[in-house]
């Protein structure tokens, strides 16, 4: 991926699944549509309610999803939860031609593999204000098993334990600080 200069910035943003990533990205993107994009992820996992293919994740299948891994299709993958996920090149490439701010959704891992690439980026953490907020949170979704969530719960330990490696961490007890937050960070 080349250098690009004077265009977008690549911006790297990490979370436990549940502390509000979704809810404050999208909100971004309504209120300054011509400077982010979302780079929109490749997952093997299925859909869930709501979710539409091209727009949430680019949905396919574990032999499509390996065969793009061989060709180096992506930036950086990673299997979380059982599932593949991974950020196509050609997609972030794009926008950050376009001068906008490519805005990378990713676990803790793809963003290590961002990190070492030596590819320019901003790293941001969201947090939750602790771990039985954020159970509350995957409950209240009502789209994961009690297994499911218990899963993500100890991921998320494991995840929080990595924070420190991010440019900056913001907790979100409210949503809104937590947004004004995020609007500083990448604004400026």
């Amino acid at each position: 991926m080349d250098c690009i200069e004077n265009k977008g910035k690549l911006i790297v943003i990490s979370g436990p699944s549940g502390v509000g990533k979704s809810t404050l990205l999208h909100r971004l993107f309504r209120e300054y549509p011509d400077n982010v994009c979302f780079s929109v992820s490749y997952t093997s996992r299925s859909p869930r309610i709501g979710e539409n293919h091209g727009k949430d994740y680019y949905f396919t299948d574990n032999e499509t999803f390996e065969h793009k891994i061989k060709n180096n299709d992506f930036l950086e993958w990673a299997r979380v939860h059982g599932n593949y996920y991974g950020t196509g090149k050609s997609e972030v490439e794009e926008i950050l031609h376009s001068g906008k701010h490519c805005i990378l959704d990713i676990d803790v891992q793809g963003a290590d593999s961002v990190r070492s690439s030596g590819i320019p980026a901003m790293f941001l953490f969201i947090a939750p204000e602790n771990i039985e907020t954020l159970r509350c949170r995957l409950e209240k979704r009502g789209t994961e098993s009690e297994e499911t969530i218990a899963k993500r719960l100890k991921n998320a330990v494991g995840e929080l334990a990595q924070k420190d490696k991010y440019d900056h961490v913001i907790v979100n007890k409210d949503l809104d600080l937590a947004y004004k937050e995020l609007q500083k960070y990448i604004f400026g």
